[in-house]
């Protein structure tokens, strides 16, 4: 399903500042070819150290949010936590946000590749999703 002119954003969260930008930028560069959809890194503390960051987070969803969705993709471990917090919690992320279970690097090239293609929510889900049967043997 079509979103019209609003996309999905997308936000990296992974416990590393450069590991979150590094991957936005690898996937804006594999997504390459137009205009791609919005997406965030929300990586590290506020402070710049390694960990998770509740007000990063929520900084990089409003700032991707267009009103068609927010995926989050997370790294690991308390990354995943402090978004299921998020959403359990509400008022912190936009409406229609949603944690989505996929692989970091390429669930993020797949979520913006659909999304950057105008793809729904479900649809940006399922492509990084997805990600997980990539075969690399």
């Amino acid at each position: 399903m079509n979103t019209g002119d609003r996309q999905v954003g997308i936000v990296l969260v992974s416990h590393s500042g450069p590991v979150a930008e590094a991957v936005a930028e690898l996937a804006r560069g594999l997504a390459a070819g137009g205009a791609t959809a919005p997406v965030a890194a929300a990586g590290g503390t506020s402070a710049g150290g390694l960990g998770t960051s509740a007000e990063l987070i929520s900084e990089a969803a409003r700032a991707v949010d267009g009103g068609a969705g927010v995926a989050l993709l997370v790294d690991l471990g308390s990354a995943v936590l402090t978004v299921k917090a998020m959403l359990a919690e509400g008022g912190e992320l936009p409406e229609g946000s949603r944690l989505v279970d996929a692989p970091f690097v390429e669930g993020a090239v797949a979520a913006l590749v659909t999304a950057s293609a105008g793809g729904d929510l479900a649809a940006v889900e399922a492509a990084a999703t997805e990600a997980y049967g990539y075969r690399k043997t």
